[in-house]
Order: C-alpha cells, then structure tokens, then sequence
C-alpha cells in the first residue's frame, strides 16, 4: 500500500473510531486490544441488577466474576442463577455498605454494573472509573451537578468510558424517530416534550403504607428526581452535546397532596403518614432552552393516579411526531393537511438496524435492556466507547439538582457546559445507521 493510501485509510479509521466512542480528543478509551472474555462485577443484585445479570451472562464473553449486595441471600441467589446456568460461581461480597470498595480493590473487572440505590450510584461509578473500569450504571448517575462534574472528571482523566443504562433512549419507535430526523424528514428540530408520567405509589410505598428508601426522598426534596426516561430520546433528537447544548433550566413544581392522600385512601386516616409533611411535589415541569434557540418541556408525574405515559412529542419546521397519539403529520407529504396520519408505516420504513442486527431473544422492557447490554458489551470487549457517553449520561441527570435549585429560587438555573465547549465540534454518535 502507498504511504497517501495508507493515511487516507488510517484517517478514514480514526474518524470511523470517533463516531463510534462519540469521545472528545480528550478522553478516548484504551487503544484497541480486543480480549476474549468480558470480566463483569455486579454491584447491587436485587431485581434489577439480577435482570441485568441474567440477561449478560446469556452473553457467550461475559463471565460474572463478582456479586455484591447489602443483603448475603441476594448474593447466594446471584451466585445459584449462575450456577444453574452452567456458568462458575462468581465471589460473593456483602453485608456491608463499603463491601463494593473492597470487591473493586480486589477483583480484575473488564466492566462494573451498579444497581444500587440512586445516593451510592455517582460514588461508585467514580470509584470504578479510577480503577479504569468500563461504568454502566443504573438511572439515574447522579443526583446532584457536582456529582455529575466528579463523574466528567473522572472519565477523562482516566481515559475510562462510563454509560447510564437509559433503555428508553433504545425504544423501537425512538430510534424509528431518530432516523427520520437525521434523513432531515422533520426538517430543522425546534421543540421537543418528554414525561416520566406513571403511578408509582405502590413503588414509593410498601404494603403497609411505610416509606420504601425512594419515598424517603420525597420528605425532604423538591425536585424531578427521574428525568432520564423522558429526556433520553430527546438528547439525540435535538443533537444535544454534539451541535448543540442545553444552557439554561425553569422548573416548577405542584403543591405535594398525591401521597396522603394515597395513604389516606389505603391505609386509613391514622396512618403515620397520612399526615406526615411530604416536600415533593407531585407533578415537576421543566423547560429547558438550548443554545440553538430549541426548547423542550419535561414533566415528572409519579404521585397521582394515571395511566403510565411518556408523552413524547418533537416538532420541526417540515413536521410533527406524537408518540402517545401514535401518528405523525409530515408538511408536503401527509395525505390530508393539518390531519394526523398513522405512525405505523413510518415505524416500519425507518426501524432502526439495530433492532434488524439484534436477536429478539426476551429481554427486559420490551427488549431494549438486553440491546443496550449487548451494545454496552461489544463496547468493553472492543476497548471502543460506550453506546451513551459520560457527557449524555451526566446531562440527562443534572435535570435533578437544577430543578430542586430552580424550584427553590424561583429563577432559571444556567445549565453546566459538561463537554467544555466541545459541543461545538462533536458529531452525532449515538445509534449511527447504516441507512444514513
């Protein structure tokens, strides 16, 4: 090969590499040296981290080498799923709220997966990072803007990748909608909606009316404290980081009424707390402007009755999608102006591949946890970058802390640059389709 040959296809590589890492210059992963296994710890092991467990080790690479949890049953229970699976039991740490410290001391770990609850998840996450552990860390990553800056900081001074496990930014329809965008079918985006709008009383509390550790944090904060969900789509619809950037946040909140009078409703008039003072109120709004004049209305809605809804909604200046309405209206294309016509074709047209590469085989919310998996796994085994990076993780996450300070002054909140002005020149890397 000519020496102009070989640098046009080394240059070709390296760009192909950026896409993919979706990295700055500044934080790129290890150079590649694929392995043949992908060492796994599993940090937290209820239900959730024993879903993400079984779905991984269904992955021939991946060995579970590690199991920790407050709880030793959980662990035995971890190590038994293992077992009966063919696969070797993993070492068992437990019954101590630093036993994770010790299991990322001693153990050689490809990959750490945190499912513990959302105080713990930066502190670790950060921890592993140091350790140059590959983080794919339950939802959301952080709960406060200094945690989320700790996580940036840790990322790229350790030139160590590190994904929040958000499977709705993987959903069928939302990847259908993410082609269609970027083939310019919507034309220039200028407004998007997203909600995390479901009746989780039962989640917040138990049987007997009590606080679950979650509804512990309603006593004491005013927030919207899950924001990931609503918000993961829209990132990559708006362009969000990579030509784009959100710069300021207005958040609101309800009187809190949902949760006495859920207990009221269920447990009686006398119970604890059916008149305990809960500072959470129940249905948050957040408007968040970018700095390319978008705008996106975010709403966090878990304290009242309703139907479970995400309520995703983007607009351009050549169309609209409705996610709840499940129809779409394109200008110029749409057989009847100013009339919704049916998504369904669309989705079909435009499905995204990974959703043709991936096997179908069960998995967890529709099949979106065991594709963010797998992705996350050939990211780790590759030494490439992770499927949502640090910058997109900490972003969709600092909506919590920005609202609570908005909330409480009553003002916007500015909106921390975490890419550090490279949102300028990043490219698109999320979901990249081959279609495109």
């Amino acid at each position: 090969m000519k020496r102009r040959e070989f640098l046009k296809t080394a240059a070709a590589g390296v760009a192909g590499t950026a896409m993919l890492t979706g990295l700055n210059e500044t934080i790129k992963a290890a150079e590649p040296n694929p392995t043949e296994k992908v060492r796994v710890g599993f940090i937290g092991i209820g239900g959730r981290g024993t879903d993400h467990l079984r779905t991984l080790i269904g992955f021939p690479e991946v060995e579970a080498v590690a199991v920790c949890d407050l709880f030793k049953e959980k662990t035995e229970i971890a190590a038994k799923i293992c077992i009966d699976t063919g696969h070797p039991a993993p070492k068992l740490y437990f019954e101590s709220d630093t036993a994770w410290q010790s299991l990322l001391e001693k153990e050689k770990l490809d990959l750490v997966i945190i499912t513990t609850n959302w105080e713990s998840h930066a502190a670790i996450s950060e921890a592993a990072l140091k350790k140059g552990i590959y983080v794919g860390c339950e939802v959301p990553i952080a709960l406060s803007v200094e945690e989320c800056w700790k996580l940036v900081e840790a990322s790229e001074q350790n030139k160590t990748p590190c994904m929040m496990l958000e499977n709705w930014s993987f959903r069928r329809d939302n990847l259908a909608v993410l082609n269609m965008i970027r083939l310019g079918m919507l034309g220039e985006i200028l407004h998007a909606h997203g909600a995390y709008s479901h009746d989780a009383r039962s989640y917040w509390f138990d049987q007997n009316g009590n606080t679950r550790w979650h509804g512990e944090h309603f006593l004491k904060e005013n927030r919207s404290f899950y924001s990931t969900h609503g918000l993961g789509p829209i990132i990559s619809w708006l362009d969000i980081n990579v030509g784009d950037r959100f710069t300021e946040l207005y958040a609101v909140a309800t009187a809190a009424r949902g949760a006495n009078s859920y207990i009221k409703q269920k447990f009686g008039p006398d119970h604890p707390n059916a008149q305990k003072e809960f500072k959470q109120g129940d249905i948050v709004t957040c408007l968040l402007k970018t700095a390319k004049g978008k705008s996106v209305v975010l709403n966090c809605d878990t304290l009242l009755p309703r139907p479970y809804a995400n309520r995703w909604m983007v607009q351009g200046t050549l169309g609209i999608y409705d996610e709840e309405k499940a129809s779409i209206y394109l200008d110029g294309v749409s057989p009847k102006e100013h009339q919704w016509e049916p998504w369904k074709p669309y989705a079909e047209k435009y499905d995204h591949r990974y959703w043709k590469d991936v096997s179908n085989d069960s998995g967890g919310h529709g099949n979106e946890d065991r594709m963010e998996l797998r992705l996350l796994i050939d990211a780790v085994k590759s030494k490439n970058g992770v499927p949502l990076d640090v910058y997109d993780s900490v972003t969709m996450s600092a909506v919590i802390g920005l609202s609570e300070m908005s909330i409480e002054q009553d003002k916007p909140i500015e909106f921390p640059d975490f890419t550090k002005g490279h949102w300028k020149d990043r490219k698109p890397y999320f979901a990249i389709d081959r279609m495109l």
